[in-house]
Parts: C-alpha cells; structure tokens; sequence
C-alpha cells in the first residue's frame, strides 16, 4: 500500500529531514565538487565514521539514510550529491553540539513525549508498529526508538540553538530602507495579488441543561480520578482537546504562554497533585490536574469537554445571521458597524470584522498562499459581495454561523516602499537573520573540534569544514 496522507509526510520530515535555518537558501548551495554517482542508494562500501564534530560523529551510512528518507518522501535526489548531504549533516551536528556547550537544555521527558506523539500518529496512520518498523527499514521496535530518540533529541538542541541565534536579531527601519534601497530596480520583488476579508460570525446559545451536563460529567472524572483511576487515560478517551488528546491532555506552560486567562488562572491556583473543579473558558468546559511545579512552569494534564450545541440552536444562529445578512444589503447598517455590535468574535470585533492573517499579523492575504478553505469562501465573490450563511465547524471552538465580505483587492504588483513596508522589512530581517546564522557558523567551526575523513576531503564546502 502507498501511503500518501499529508500530515504523515509532514510528521516524517519534520523528524529526519528538517532542514537548518541556513539552509533555508537551499541545500544545493552547500558543496559543489560532488564526484558522480548514479544511484546514491546503491552505494556500496564499508560504513564507517566519516566526519566528527565535536562529540558527534557522522557514519557514511547517515547519508544513505538521508537519501532514503527524501525518496521516500517522492523528492528527487538525483541532483543532490553525497557532499551536500554531508554538509547538511555536518550543520545539524554543529547547532547539537554548540547548544550542549552553551548549557541548553532539552529534557529526556519532552524527547520522549514528543517521541510518543510521533509513534502513536504513524501507528495510527499505517495500522500498526510493526509497520511504522517495516516502514522505516528498521531491524527491530527498539532500534527504531533508540534511533527516533537521538534524532528528536538533536533536533531539538539544534532548533533551540538556532532560536537562540536568531531571538538576537532585530531590524531597524533604517536598516529596511537602506536593504531596500539597495536592490536595483530590476530585482524588485513582485508581490502576489491580495485581498482584506471581514466576516461576522454568530455562536450557536448552549442550553442550561446541556452546559450541566458537561460540568456534571468532568465531576465524575475527577471523582474517578482521586479514587485511583488515571487522568491520563481519561483525558485520552473523554478530552475534546485534539491537540493533547495523544499526549493524555499534558501540557507545560508558564505565565507568558499563549493559554487564555481562565485557563492560566486556574493552572497556577493549584498545587502538585490537585484537580481542579470544572471552569469555563471560550473552548468549553475544563478540569486540570497539575503534577509538577517546576519554578515558573507548571507541568499539567487538562480535560477539555465541549457542551453540544443543539439543532434547534443552530437553527437559530442561521436565521439570526441571515438577517444580519438581509439588514446590511439593504444599506440599513453597514458590514463592520454589523461586526462591532452583533457578532460574536471577540477577535474581530474591533477590527469591524476585518480578519488578521496569522503567518503575517497584518490583514492582507496573498491568493497564492491563501489557506484554501477561506480562499474557497471568497474566491468567487463579488465586490461588496456577501457569502450566504456558512457553517464553521471548528475542533476548538465548535460550530458556529459565519457571513464573509471582501473589503479590499490588491492586485500584482512591484514591491512599493510605503505600501508593502511590512513585507519588505519581513525580507531584510531574513536576510539580517540568515548572515547572523552564516557568522555564528563561521566562528563555531573555528573553535569545534571537526574532522572529515576520506574521499570527503574532496568535498568542496560553502562553509569552511576542513578549515583550509
């Protein structure tokens, strides 16, 4: 059977293919003296140590590895030489070794959590262990872990030592005039079309006797809990959180994580050990069971119930939404008047109804990178076109009833100073934040023991690896 599901394919690369931050100008432009080879999977040779850096050491066979798990991907590595991957390698050992030098932590409990969520999805995605085992070209369960293990490990030391790299970089606007300044005209960026989008949005009412019954419910659990049954497993069973549902509803936040207020309220009220009674948040109704306290953090399991909402309610919100609909057509109040007082997202409310693009934090969505279930909401309307009532069936928040107007249109266009500042200060951050990480690197290799070995002294590096 071929398995093609995205969200495996993402889980797969994000474990054994993540590329580095500098890598983000490409692989390829990491070697360049590569001799031919054919087949790179076919290569035949004794495996043995090919590079060290610092306490890492790299095996010819980790670039067989990486080999495998880009075809198995469906990526072409016909282009894509054993020197490159062996640069790739050679980064991702040099971020691990540097964070362990540097006192970052990663905590065998998160690896292992961590490692747990990624098992239990490929398990559920391919049926069963010894087919995630199978998969993977792996001799035994064991093997697997241990080496699944490793990887997340030094992944996470990686990632947390490039964070910390880049936390560190900032830009001023005169350094965004000056970067812009500096790209000929020809080589302006074109930006891709744009559009504004408001909706109002109307929540279905939860009856008294549905919301008692979810708060009767998690009184139960608890109930169970102190008797000696397992929050864990309850949370896996009963939580309506699908985020933590794997992990058995565990979360470890401190004050500035982005948990609402009620949520973190409650969490910091409790001791190790303690449950707390049911509470109210936007997402439903909750318990959590705080088990450790560590400082500022707090290690937790949570329950999250969500009160069903009712056909007759639903019912209700679309006739309500309808007329909302009907008032601002027929010019008796305008859409974003409509947004302030009647809907019910408080996100938007203030904004008149006008949405914030999440992966840029401003309000324009460019059509090409549009998620496609908003661009299949507005992709065929008119100017001061209203969509009919949609329903929004959301894992988080639940069902509600939802109107969408286009505000504005940007077409394609060359990249203007004063319209698109955001977006060019975006550029010359990345480009501030990529030398950052291209100077660190420089400077690390000069004082990390680093030994390459072989016919891989042929290799010609990007980066200053053999230290000629």
């Amino acid at each position: 059977m071929k398995y093609t599901n995205s969200k495996l394919i993402v889980a797969i690369i994000a474990i054994f293919c993540t590329l580095s931050f500098a890598n983000a100008q490409e692989i390829i432009k990491d070697s360049v003296k590569p001799k031919p080879v054919t087949n790179p999977l076919k290569r035949q040779k004794v495996d043995g140590i090919i590079a060290t850096v610092g306490d890492y050491t790299i095996l010819d066979s980790d670039i067989d590895k990486s080999y495998l798990e880009l075809s198995s991907q469906g990526n072409s590595i016909k282009d894509i030489t054993r020197c490159q991957m062996l640069g790739k390698l050679l980064e991702d050992k040099l971020y691990a070794h540097q964070a362990v030098q540097d006192s970052i932590i990663v905590k065998d409990e998160e690896v292992k959590e961590k490692m747990n969520e990624q098992i239990n999805y490929m398990v559920d995605q391919l049926g069963s262990m010894d087919k995630v085992v199978q998969y993977f070209k792996k001799g035994s369960e064991e093997e697997f872990r241990n080496e699944l293990f490793d990887i997340i490990k030094m992944n996470k030391l990686g990632a947390e030592m490039q964070k910390k790299i880049i936390d560190a970089v900032e830009i001023t606007p005169e350094e965004t005039r000056n970067f812009f300044k500096a790209i000929p005209q020809s080589d302006l960026p074109v930006f891709g079309a744009e559009m504004e989008v408001a909706q109002i949005v109307v929540i279905p009412k939860i009856s008294d006797e549905e919301k008692q019954r979810v708060i009767t419910r998690l009184k139960e659990i608890k109930a169970e809990v102190l008797a000696g049954a397992s929050f864990k497993t309850r949370a896996v069973i009963y939580t309506d959180d699908r985020a933590s549902a794997a992990s058995g509803g565990y979360y470890k936040i401190n004050r500035k994580t982005q948990f609402v207020k009620e949520f973190k309220d409650v969490a910091f009220s409790l001791g190790e050990g303690e449950i707390s009674e049911p509470f109210e948040t936007e997402y439903g109704y909750h318990i959590i069971m705080v088990e450790k306290i560590k400082g500022q953090e707090v290690e937790l399991r949570h329950i999250l119930m969500m009160p069903k909402v009712s056909d007759a309610a639903l019912k209700e919100a679309k006739e309500k939404i309808t007329l909302i609909k009907r008032r601002i057509e027929n010019g008796e109040i305008s859409f974003s008047e409509a947004a302030r007082t009647l809907s019910d997202e408080k996100e938007t409310r203030a904004n008149g109804g006008v949405l914030i693009n999440p992966k840029t934090q401003d309000t324009h969505f460019e059509l090409t990178k549009m998620d496609p279930s908003l661009y299949s909401e507005v992709s065929n309307l008119k100017d001061n076109e209203i969509s009919q009532p949609i329903l929004d069936d959301d894992p988080r928040s639940g069902k509600s009833y939802k109107i969408i107007t286009v505000t504005n249109r940007i077409n394609e266009h060359t990249a203007d100073y004063a319209k698109d500042y955001t977006k060019i200060k975006d550029l010359a951050l990345k480009e501030k934040q990529i030398k950052a990480i291209a100077k660190w690197t420089e400077e690390k290799i000069k004082e990390t023991y680093i030994k390459i070995n072989g016919e891989y002294r042929d290799c010609v590096f990007t980066n200053n690896w053999l230290k000629k």
